[in-house]
């Protein structure tokens, strides 16, 4: 069961009643002290003294001023001073903790002048200690307040920083996710409408060629599905603060899937491997698998009678990826200029790892994209890191 905070004015009040209490409390002792004897005027004004620090969170500036005037009406009339100095204190430590310093000290100017008033009227012998006493009290009070108002405000501001903090890292995460969307979108559905179109072209005249395509379809279709559906099942589990889903993200083992079905798309598509071939953080593996696919989708989709080469390399510390093809034209500006939202992911997907990428046609003709990403342990340690 959740426990409820008191309200500060509940708090307040309380405080206000237990100075009051120990104000009279005290007052007993005034004869003792050489003082007079509290009467109804006494009693009246101490409550008076006291009663409105109930409301200082709301009026801090105006609980001070009736307090001090309560005080002073009270000193004038001869009574203990001492009595009267509990709500003084409480007042001044609270215009600290929520006005600008130049209040504070005018307060504390008041309330110094009011302790100097109380030696005055009482014939202190000592007014040189009742002076040190009021300065070092006042002092002390508007120190540790404006500590208090220092340290609210540092923590608004840490909180306003947390919370662009959490605006930042869910505007990244929806960039990822808007990545990871296109990619598996683009890239399965240009397959799709090719081999459409081909099962369309060759439906009447070659049924075998047609049975073909439409397979492909339906592998297609079914694989797009299901990486969506690991994608939709891991929003989910980040909602409700589980882990990651246990499906597999895409890793280069699956490249020979993908070449595949760029080649039934009508892509001849070549694809090597130099070095040895070993296990890659899954960040790397998963940024040099997205970018091939990105690539071959483009090439599908904005090349006409194109060949496509993929070569991966090893490296010891680094991995090379680059995706070539030697089509004869180049339909979209956004794929010539190298501004289309795919290679903006591609360029956004390299930086993250820590990685460099150039993409542009190739004087020779065609289009080439070239990734690089470290492998080293602490390149993959970043890259994990930002992956979680």
């Amino acid at each position: 069961m959740r426990l409820r905070t008191p309200r500060p004015f509940v708090v307040d009040t309380l405080v206000a009643l237990v100075m009051v209490w120990a104000a009279v409390r005290l007052g007993q002792e005034s004869v003792a002290q050489g003082w007079p004897e509290l009467d109804a005027n006494a009693y009246v004004l101490l409550a008076l003294a006291h009663l409105p620090v109930a409301l200082r969170s709301r009026a801090p500036l105006v609980v001070f001023a009736a307090v001090q005037c309560a005080s002073v009406a009270y000193i004038s009339l001869g009574y203990w001073p001492v009595l009267s100095v509990f709500g003084s204190m409480l007042a001044l430590y609270t215009v600290a903790s929520v006005r600008p310093a130049r209040l504070a000290i005018g307060c504390a100017a008041v309330m110094t002048a009011k302790w100097v008033y109380s030696g005055v009227i009482s014939d202190s012998p000592a007014m040189g200690l009742v002076v040190a006493q009021a300065l070092v009290y006042c002092a002390v009070l508007v120190w540790f307040g404006t500590l208090a108002r220092r340290s609210r405000e540092l923590a608004q501001q840490l909180r306003v920083e947390q919370a662009e903090r959490a605006r930042r890292e869910v505007a990244a995460e929806r960039g990822r996710i808007a990545r990871e969307l296109h990619d598996v979108v683009a890239h399965h559905m240009s397959v799709i409408s090719v081999q459409a179109g081909l099962a369309r072209f060759v439906l009447d005249s070659d049924a075998a060629t047609a049975r073909g395509a439409l397979s492909t379809i339906e592998d297609t279709s079914g694989e797009a599905l299901e990486e969506l559906r690991r994608m939709l099942h891991v929003l989910r589990e980040h909602d409700l603060g589980g882990a990651d889903s246990a499906a597999p993200m895409p890793t280069l083992a699956r490249l020979d899937d993908l070449v595949e079905r760029v080649r039934a798309g009508g892509v001849l598509v070549e694809l090597s491997v130099e070095g040895t071939v070993r296990p890659l953080p899954p960040g790397v593996e998963l940024c040099a698998y997205r970018v091939v696919q990105e690539a071959l989708t483009n090439v599908l989709k904005h090349t006409r009678h194109a060949d496509a080469q993929v070569r991966l390399h090893y490296w010891q510390h680094q991995l090379t990826v680059s995706v070539t093809n030697d089509g004869e034209e180049v339909i979209s500006d956004n794929v010539a200029t190298g501004a289309g939202h795919g290679l903006i992911g591609m360029r956004e997907r390299a930086k993250l790892y820590g990685g460099t990428i150039s993409v542009g046609p190739r004087a020779e003709g065609g289009f080439a994209v070239r990734l690089t990403l470290p492998t080293s342990a602490t390149g993959a340690r970043w890259g994990d890191e930002r992956t979680r």
